[in-house]
């Protein structure tokens, strides 16, 4: 194992987090394959990325000790809930969902803009994303503060590796999710009713889901769905607030939002890494890795890689959407990325209807989200409505 490596970097330290992307770019150049003591090892190249998606016989998604349903799995067991779970994004579902989620877009849109100054990220994107996540598996509104909460208090406890608070907030969580389910179970809901009570009629190998497997397949959509859909969002506005062009144009040319939208989170990502374990001896970039290594992708970096991405810091809607890998790559890519997608389209869509000008607050500068988020932890605006 690692315990012998010296320490390339310290993801955590106070200079490296004063900006991760501008770290990740750093490090990317100077140690592409670098090694720390809280992650392991952690790549930074868009080639070596790819290599590890694409390798998953070698780099195995089974890193946790708990199990996690299908994000922490490898086949053949991940290609039977994957098959399973992949119709919930379907495009019907989408179509169907849509405008649902831009109701509660414009609402929150009318509610917010009623000040010509607001925190984007407080007022807004979290609020946001914690409504159409619960609207989206069809979870009450009485779910919405504790959700909120419950996110914080996961980010602080992931940050700090505080492994107890990390496990008694994974068994609150499965208490929302309990209170849910049998919800359900009291009222005879059916499977069209929505997404959750269609989960639990579902079967694998020929049996029905266990209640923990579909905590755990809730758990991860909903950790993953609030937390990265909230950065991304603060991190559009973020990046058009300084582009008044781009943001005429986009309002002028709506049907250029789905690629600008990828764009600007290749620019800068809304999720910064995911995790790995080496199933044997294996070299990347002249370092050797022993079998049961800790692997870190980082896609911040790898999406910011200027062999693959000319100019990488310059926004262009002409790049190959294929290299983008900000919903990752191979038979472990996002399959909440169909949802995320149309959320963030319609969210954008709704702000830049609703106005005429979104601009940074000059007294108030954004402050960066503290590792392991991205994006931002206050973002004030000055805000313009339409007539």
């Amino acid at each position: 194992m690692s315990d012998k490596v010296k320490p390339d970097w310290d993801p955590r330290s106070e200079k490296f987090l004063r900006d991760q992307r501008m770290t990740y770019d750093r490090m990317r150049e100077c140690c592409p394959v670098a090694y720390s003591e809280f992650l392991g090892w952690s790549l930074f190249r868009h080639e070596d990325v790819t290599r590890v998606l694409q390798e998953h016989e070698t780099f195995s998604n089974s890193v946790s000790k708990h199990r996690s349903v299908p994000n922490g799995m490898d086949p053949p067991e991940h290609t039977a809930y994957r098959r399973i779970i992949e119709p919930y994004f379907a495009a019907e579902r989408m179509n169907t969902f849509e405008p649902v989620c831009r109701e509660i877009v414009s609402t929150l849109v009318r509610d917010t803009l009623e000040s010509d100054e607001i925190e984007l990220i407080a007022d807004f994107a979290k609020p946001f994303a914690v409504r159409v996540q619960c609207a989206f598996l069809g979870w009450p509104e009485t779910l919405h503060k504790p959700l909120t909460l419950w996110t914080i208090k996961n980010h602080e406890a992931t940050l700090a590796q505080d492994r107890q608070a990390l496990s008694e907030l994974a068994r609150e969580f499965e208490g929302f999710i309990d209170d849910v389910l049998e919800t359900r179970l009291q009222s005879g809901a059916k499977p069209e009713d929505d997404v959750t009570t269609a989960l639990m009629h579902e079967r694998v190998e020929g049996r029905p889901f266990k209640r923990e497997e579909i905590a755990s397949i809730l758990r991860n959509w909903t950790v993953g769905e609030i937390g990265t859909i909230s950065a991304a969002v603060g991190i559009l506005i973020h990046y058009l607030a300084g582009q008044a062009e781009l943001q005429m144009q986009l309002r002028d040319e709506p049907s250029l939002l789905p690629a600008a939208i990828d764009e600007i989170l290749r620019i800068h990502g809304p999720l910064v890494a995911n995790r790995r374990i080496t199933t044997r001896p294996v070299e990347i970039g002249g370092r050797a890795f022993k079998t049961g290594e800790r692997i870190s992708l980082n896609w911040i970096s790898a999406n910011r890689d200027g062999q693959v991405f000319e100019a990488p810091e310059v926004f262009r809607l002409d790049r190959d959407p294929s290299r983008n890998l900000l919903y990752g790559l191979g038979i472990h890519v996002c399959p909440g990325a169909p949802l995320a997608r149309l959320e963030l389209k319609v969210v954008m869509e709704e702000l830049l209807r609703h106005t005429t000008t979104i601009e940074l607050a000059p007294d108030k500068l954004p402050t960066n989200a503290a590792y392991p988020a991205s994006g931002f932890s206050t973002l004030w605006l000055r805000i313009q409505q339409t007539l």
